[in-house]
Parts: structure tokens; C-alpha cells; sequence
């Protein structure tokens, strides 16, 4: 122990002694300016607005400011694509210069999704499917069918579109849905200022023959008189097909009165 004592005493302890404390001093500064070199100490600033940018100019902006950048894209419907709409930090936060800046922006081409089935449902219940798949309703086209608003088929650009088919998100749907009549009606035709031949043939290409035919102005001309009347009118709609459509002419010059006669039928 003695000994131990004694060579505190020595010049070598003395000299191992100062060298010691000079080591760890020059480590302390080399480290502490290490460090503000290393960690840009003093060096801040200011984030800018990105947000509501396209990402082009967005870029420049970030160039400028020295600021490094990494992009992330989402599709969202009707947004422009391109556009920044998310940055992390937030602007005007304070940050090192060659800091990296995360952006969120809209991407270009929207993915693909596995068309819903959608074929036996109503309009009402078609719809709400579309619309959680993200897809839209361009046009609806009804067809004679007993099933009233119910989808018969479904298209998209124009060509049929089966359930498990990938498209777009946003694209726009066409539906083909049933009118509720049936097959065995059809709209009822306006027959008025129509001559007598005319109505026929016009009455035979949807299914439907002519009825009694009357005059009001007591001509009996069946060549020359047109069409002033007619029963069932367009009110009713619709009319089942080989119903008959019941007239009453006159000639142009003539006004409608009062049936005169019933010809044949």
C-alpha cells in the first residue's frame, strides 16, 4: 500500500496524470463541436406550405429550401391529380436543412376493383352498392320488363359488364332496368292528324288494330279527313298489345264536334 503511495509521488504518475487530463479534455471539445457540427446546431428552418400545391411545383419550392422529400399517392374521385394534399411536418415548423419532407399526393390512375353483382336488385339497393364500391351511375335505360326498377343488366363503355370484372374506381355505370309493363304492352301512340291509312299502319307495327271509326263533321271522306280524336288517348299510357284505338276524323277545314256515325271497324 505504501508503495502505492509513493508512486503518487513520481514524476511518471504526474506526467500520466496531465496527459489524462489533456486527452479528455480535447475528446470533450471534439465531441461538443462534433456534435453542433452533426446535429446543424444553430441551423433552422422554416417548412413551407405545401399543401393545395402540384407536386411539380411543390418540388421547386422544396429544391429552393433545401429541404430533401419522399412521395407517398392515394386516389381519391373527382380530385386533381398530382395535387399535394398531405405533408409531414406541418408547415412553418422549424426543422434542419436537408430535413426530409413526407408528401401525400393524388395519384394519376385510379386502381381497379372487382365489380360488385348487382343484377336482380333494385335501383335504390344498386345504387348503394355502386357507391361503396366508388363507382357511378352514368345513365339508366329502361326495357318492357314485369320487374320495375329492378337491374336487368349492367354496362360499362358500351360493353356488358359481368360481376368479378376488374375496373376503375370512379368509373361510371350504365343500368338497364325493367319499366314494370311487361312484354304484352306497349305505349299507346298519338294518332291525331294522322289520315286513316296512316294510323293503321302505324297502329300494326306496335301490335295494336284500329277500332270503330267516326266522324265529326258528318263527311264520311275516309281518304281525305285526318285524325282530330282518338280513344284510349295518351293519357292512359300504356295498353295491352292487340288492344284497339278507337278514332274520330274530320276533314282539315273542319272543326271537331260531336261523333256522327260509327263505321266499321
Amino acid at each position: 500500500m505504501s508503495k502505492f503511495f509513493l508512486y503518487l509521488r513520481t514524476s511518471a504518475f504526474r506526467k500520466n496524470l496531465i496527459a489524462a487530463l489533456i486527452f479528455i479534455v480535447v475528446l470533450f471539445i471534439v465531441v461538443y463541436f462534433g456534435l453542433k457540427v452533426y446535429t446543424k446546431h444553430g441551423d433552422s428552418q422554416e417548412v413551407p406550405v405545401l399543401k393545395g400545391l402540384h407536386i411539380s411545383e411543390a418540388l421547386k419550392v422544396l429544391d429552393k429550401a433545401g429541404l430533401e422529400y419522399e412521395i407517398d399517392s392515394i386516389y381519391q374521385m373527382d380530385a386533381k391529380p398530382g395535387l399535394v394534399i398531405d405533408q409531414d411536418p406541418d408547415p412553418k415548423s422549424h426543422v434542419k436543412s436537408g430535413r426530409t419532407v413526407y408528401l401525400t399526393i393524388i395519384t394519376q390512375s385510379a386502381p381497379e376493383i372487382a365489380f360488385p353483382e348487382i343484377i336482380d336488385k333494385t335501383y335504390i339497393e344498386a345504387s348503394a352498392i355502386l357507391k361503396n364500391h366508388s363507382l357511378k351511375i352514368s345513365d339508366t335505360t329502361y326495357i318492357n320488363d314485369i320487374a320495375r326498377d329492378v337491374v336487368l343488366d349492367v354496362k360499362f363503355a358500351g360493353q356488358a359488364l359481368q360481376a368479378g370484372r376488374m375496373v376503375p374506381k370512379g368509373s361510371r355505370i350504365s343500368l338497364i332496368l325493367g319499366n314494370g309493363r311487361g312484354n304484352d304492352e306497349v305505349e299507346i301512340p298519338n294518332l291525331v292528324g294522322f289520315q286513316l291509312n296512316e294510323a293503321k299502319f302505324a297502329l300494326a307495327g306496335l301490335g295494336l288494330t284500329l277500332g270503330s271509326v267516326s266522324f265529326s263533321d258528318g263527311s264520311r271522306d275516309s281518304l281525305n279527313a285526318r285524325i282530330v280524336s282518338q280513344s284510349p288517348d295518351t293519357s292512359s299510357h300504356v295498353i295491352s298489345i292487340g288492344s284497339a284505338i278507337h278514332v274520330t276524323m274530320a276533314m282539315p277545314s273542319s272543326s271537331p264536334a260531336t261523333p256522327t256515325t260509327t263505321p266499321q271497324q
